[in-house]
């Protein structure tokens, strides 16, 4: 075995062990930017906006965020996304040094963060494939989930004692230390990748040139995606599953205070239990693989959620431990939805077009999200949450015998 074969997971450690640091200061500064918000204005539309802000990036760069990261090295991108984003946060912490930190301050500062983002996520995507073994992508894509999520619900929790102590200018001051932190530890990590070839394209060097190269690059990853039908059948199963999804991530709280008649501290254990349930998940996904077949574990998962989520629309008002035991079944299977989808775009996509698959995979995403809380916003007080859970429930079960019957998903290990 040679030294880079046995080192490769060594390399995995160190990347993804700044990974989890930044996730983690990133989590708190994140939660931090949205209590200044909720603080300062008290309104509902400014943080509607703020997460507008958060999501636009991904849904309008993803694509073409996805090409620059095939062009350049990965490695280059990873530090560079990391870089930018603490570039942003020391920009804010020195706004905030003139007096009370402007709330468009923020919300500029959480659109220029999601820039970064759109560049950082295909990046970290697209690195494990190119270290690490495919016999052990889905595995590691449980791994990359723990971290993620682990990273996020510690740094919510964390950010809870930080703002009333220290305030904002700490938890900014943390998160240019993690993503410092982050850019060492893909230094340390001392990968060994493949350097691109660059733009395709060499009929000009003007801007206009270099455009319509990046369009064409663009349209080229969408080929490749299209060319493998199941992991484009995948692709749109996972975009209706998203539609589905997340008006009732949004819909939580109301579940866990009207219906059920519980308290701010109910509502946040219903969190936290799914959060737990995800970790829990991921770590399953990590140490088994999942099932044989990556497809049909895409599509238990798909079930498990609906069966959950229809389970829980129809308990009772007293049925709040019965919701909590929901909530993390709920978290348990989505690991095991994405992760394995992750692995196959892994590992099925040739290593030059990961960038962009993912960015459009992302983009594409970002785009169900609104898209859901949009419909749920017109109509969930009419229907009420529990209608909605137990409607959602059916789909999503209706959702996972669709995507088995479609005969390019059931084969796609054999694509």
């Amino acid at each position: 075995m040679t030294d880079r074969a046995s080192s490769w997971g060594a390399k995995l450690a160190f990347v993804w062990g700044g990974e989890l640091v930044s996730v983690l200061t990133s989590s708190i500064l994140q939660m931090g930017f949205i209590w200044h918000i909720t603080m300062t204005t008290n309104s509902a539309s400014m943080l509607s906006l703020a997460s507008l802000v958060g999501f636009l990036p991904l849904a309008l760069l993803g694509p073409f965020a996805g090409t620059i990261v095939d062009r350049l090295s990965v490695r280059r991108v990873l530090i560079g996304a990391d870089l930018f984003i603490a570039a942003v946060s020391a920009v804010v912490a020195l706004v905030s040094l003139t007096g009370e930190l402007p709330v468009a301050a923020v919300i500029v500062a959480l659109f220029f963060r999601a820039i970064g983002s759109a560049f950082h996520t295909p990046a970290f995507q697209t690195l494990t494939p190119l270290v690490a073994p495919p016999e052990h992508l889905t595995r590691l894509a449980g791994v990359s989930q723990a971290v993620q999520s682990g990273g996020y619900i510690l740094g919510t929790a964390v950010a809870a004692v930080i703002y009333p102590l220290w305030g904002l200018t700490a938890m900014i001051a943390l998160d240019v230390a993690g993503a410092l932190l982050a850019t060492v530890a893909v230094l340390a990590a001392r990968l060994e990748l493949p350097v691109p070839d660059g733009p395709t394209d060499r009929r000009g060097s003007g801007i206009a040139a270099q455009v319509r190269a990046l369009l064409a690059e663009t349209a080229e990853g969408y080929r490749v995606l299209r060319a493998r039908p199941g992991l484009f059948a995948l692709l749109w199963c996972g975009f209706a599953f998203t539609l589905v999804f997340s008006p009732i991530s949004a819909l939580f709280p109301l579940m866990s205070l009207d219906h059920f008649g519980g308290t701010t501290g109910d509502a946040a254990l219903a969190e936290i239990v799914f959060s737990v349930g995800m970790i829990a998940g991921s770590a399953l996904l990590a140490s088994s693989g999942g099932l044989r077949s990556r497809a049909l574990t895409v599509v238990a998962a798909t079930a498990l959620y609906g069966a959950a989520t229809l389970v829980a629309g129809l308990l009772p008002p007293g049925g709040f431990p019965a919701f909590l035991a929901m909530s993390f079944l709920m978290g348990l299977s989505s690991p095991f939805y994405s992760g394995p989808q992750t692995a196959l775009m892994q590992e099925k996509i040739p290593p030059e077009y990961l960038g962009r698959v993912f960015g459009l995979y992302g983009s594409i995403m970002s785009w169900a999200l609104p898209m859901g809380l949009a419909v749920s916003t017109l109509f969930a007080d009419s229907v009420g949450a529990p209608l909605w859970f137990a409607g959602a429930g059916g789909a999503m079960a209706v959702l996972a015998v669709v995507t088995w019957a479609i005969p390019s998903i059931r084969s796609i290990e054999r694509e």
